[in-house]
C-alpha cells in the first residue's frame, strides 16, 4: 500500500504540513508510520480525499517530455481485467483514464494512490510515476 510523507501529502492537497496534521487529528486520515518512524498518511484515504475536493498537483517526476499536456494526478480507480487496466487519474478538477497493459501497471507499480503523471500526445496517454516512487 502506498504510504505518503506529511510534505507530500499536503504538496499534493495544496496545503501547509500543519493543515495535514491537523486533518489526522481531525480523523480526516489515519495515522501511521513508516519504518524510520515518520508519520504517513495511507495514499488511498488521500486519493479518496483528493477524488472529492480535487486540487492541483506539481509534477514531482523531473521528467523531461515533449508531451506538453501533463496532468499530475493521484491515482483513484484501477481496474484490471485479463491482459488490459483501465487506469482513472484525478488531477485538480480533471479525470483523466488511461487504458494500458496490465503488465505496463505492474512495471509502474501502479495502484490506488498512487502518484502519477498522465502525459497527452495526439491520441495517446500514457502514465508516469516519479523514479522515486518506492521511496514514497
Amino acid at each position: 500500500m502506498t504510504k505518503l510523507r506529511i510534505r507530500d501529502a499536503a504538496r499534493y492537497l495544496g496545503v501547509s504540513d500543519d493543515t495535514v496534521r491537523r486533518m489526522i487529528d481531525a480523523g480526516a486520515f489515519t495515522r501511521s508510520t513508516d519504518t524510520s518512524g515518520r508519520t504517513v498518511v495511507d495514499g488511498r484515504e488521500l486519493a479518496a480525499h483528493i477524488r472529492g475536493t480535487g486540487g492541483q498537483l506539481d509534477d514531482p517526476s523531473g521528467a523531461r517530455s515533449s508531451a506538453r499536456n501533463r496532468f499530475v494526478g493521484i491515482v483513484t480507480d484501477l481496474v484490471v481485467v485479463g491482459v488490459m487496466a483501465q487506469v482513472e487519474l484525478q488531477s485538480g478538477p480533471h479525470r483523466v483514464v488511461s487504458l494500458m497493459s496490465a503488465e505496463a501497471v505492474r512495471d509502474l507499480g501502479l495502484e490506488v494512490g498512487t502518484v502519477a503523471v498522465a502525459s497527452v500526445k495526439a491520441t495517446m496517454v500514457s502514465v508516469e510515476v516519479p523514479a522515486d516512487a518506492s521511496d514514497a
